[in-house]
């Protein structure tokens, strides 16, 4: 991969979802895994969501990571004019706290997938992880810096194991 291929877009429904995604494009971006980043909101503008589905595969892009609250209505607007992955990373930004989000996301209708992660910050890095994980599948440096990332999660819990005093260790 050289440094100008971009391979994951990430689309904000709004500007102010960018603090909850941003630690997504970061990880991407540690990984040297292309990525670009753009708002286009589903009811606002949905022309111009239409138009960057559409064209996403062609401009080389592999996945698209579409974060939303509220309706939530952006990935599966992103899902229904393109074939390739989307993942959806639904956001608390509303007075019911994401569940709406959530059920926008997951309850898509049969032909239509989008991949669903957790609330937030913890599913948008989990969005940037299953990118990379899709990624992997044809590129074996991806791959092995994911087998990396797991190895580091694992060590991390030895030592988390190491903060518990002694005497209560197993």
């Amino acid at each position: 991969m050289t440094k100008t291929e971009i391979f994951v877009g990430i689309v904000l429904g709004s500007a102010s979802d960018w603090e909850a995604v941003e630690p997504a494009a970061a990880l991407l971006r540690k990984w040297n895994i292309g990525v670009e980043v753009t708002v286009a909101s589903a009811h606002r503008s949905p022309g111009r969501v239409e138009v960057y589905a559409r064209e996403a595969a062609l401009r080389g892009l592999k996945v698209i990571i579409a974060a939303a609250g509220a309706a939530a209505h952006l990935a599966g607007v992103i899902a229904s004019h393109t074939t390739l992955p989307v993942i959806g990373i639904p956001l608390p930004s509303s007075p019911l706290q994401g569940l709406d989000s959530l059920l926008a996301m997951v309850q898509m209708p049969a032909g239509v997938p989008v991949a669903t992660m957790a609330l937030g910050t913890a599913g948008a890095k989990n969005a940037a992880i299953f990118a990379a994980q899709i990624l992997a599948l044809g590129d074996p440096r991806i791959a092995e810096i994911l087998r990396q990332h797991k190895q580091e999660l694992a060590e991390g819990v030895v030592r988390q194991s190491e903060m518990i005093p002694p005497e209560y260790r197993k």
